[in-house]
């Protein structure tokens, strides 16, 4: 078994590990530097070149393939980037540079993919059914959107948009999104959404963690409004994608993902709007690997 090497590039920090192998997540090194976007699109490469060299200095051997987490996804048609939020990076042929920059094949996807690779393979997905034959790996947090993993690999679709959950029309009392649309999942039940709704009822500016403690109180009546449009919406969301992927497991990251009323209560309005006689056996779970979900799924690419 070989080495791999994963990178995670972010808006703020580019992240490489290298682990012993595909069985053996033992990390041999790991090693950030800041992704200094401001600096455009090439000095994004070229940090990413100096992390590449920084490791390979010290371990004394170089990688044979990398894989990447992205912002954003690459178009299978254009072979660029697309939807990144480190805008520089749209447009551009970022697999094509990174290959003849680094001099090695690179496996490239987002990462919410990379994310619900990670917890399928060696998480939270792993440890509780091992076998299981689809993993969806949801992401609710400044943003939303997920990953979905089958037969081990991810599931990249036709546009390179598989998973791209948190677009998906909602409900119209939904925010404007900045993809252009209205109604979007992201809208309803990312962490912004959630304390904007909050904060229109009430003129306060909380943090959501102030919301659910003040909804945990029982005394705050737009704090239960707010947790209940969670409970409600996150039923509908997320039975609509369980009646057409039926996954065995749903593995929930992200600040919102934190908040115990989704295990319970949550799964409970699931079970409303999903077609199975209001049953569902699907295990609802928080993820295991923390912020190295992305590295490590980066990594996973190359297996």
């Amino acid at each position: 078994m070989k080495p791999i090497w994963g990178i995670d590039v972010g808006g703020t920090k580019i992240e490489c590990a290298v682990m012993e192998s595909i069985k053996n997540r033992n990390i041999l090194s790991r090693k950030r530097l800041p992704t200094e976007q401001e600096g455009g699109y090439e000095h994004i490469l070229h940090q990413i070149k100096k992390l590449v060299d920084m490791i390979a200095e010290e371990l004394g051997f170089r990688p044979e393939r990398l894989g990447f987490g992205t912002p954003g996804t690459l178009d299978p048609t254009t072979q660029t980037l697309k939807n990144s939020n480190t805008v520089c990076l749209n447009g551009k042929p970022l697999k094509a540079d990174l290959e003849a920059l680094l001099g090695v094949p690179c496996t490239l996807a987002n990462d919410a993919n990379c994310f619900a690779l990670a917890e399928a393979k060696w998480g939270a997905g792993h440890e509780a059914a091992p076998n299981a034959e689809v993993v969806w790996g949801i992401i609710m947090g400044t943003g939303t959107g997920s990953g979905v993993v089958v037969h081990g690999k991810v599931l990249h679709g036709r546009h390179g948009i598989g998973g791209e959950w948190g677009h998906n029309f909602l409900d119209a009392s939904a925010y404007a999104c900045y993809c252009g649309c209205s109604g979007c999942v992201e809208q309803v039940l990312s962490g912004p959404a959630l304390t904007r709704f909050y904060n229109e009822k009430t003129g306060r500016h909380l943090t959501l963690p102030e919301i659910v403690e003040r909804y945990h109180q029982g005394n705050d009546e737009a704090a239960t409004a707010t947790m209940e449009r969670l409970v409600h919406f996150f039923g509908k969301a997320v039975a609509n994608v369980i009646n057409i992927i039926d996954p065995e497991v749903v593995v929930i990251g992200g600040g919102v993902g934190n908040i115990d009323l989704i295990y319970d209560r949550g799964v409970e309005a699931v079970k409303k709007y999903i077609f199975n006689s209001g049953k569902c056996e699907t295990l609802f779970l928080k993820p295991k690997l923390g912020d190295s979900a992305g590295v490590f799924g980066a990594a996973l690419l190359c297996a």
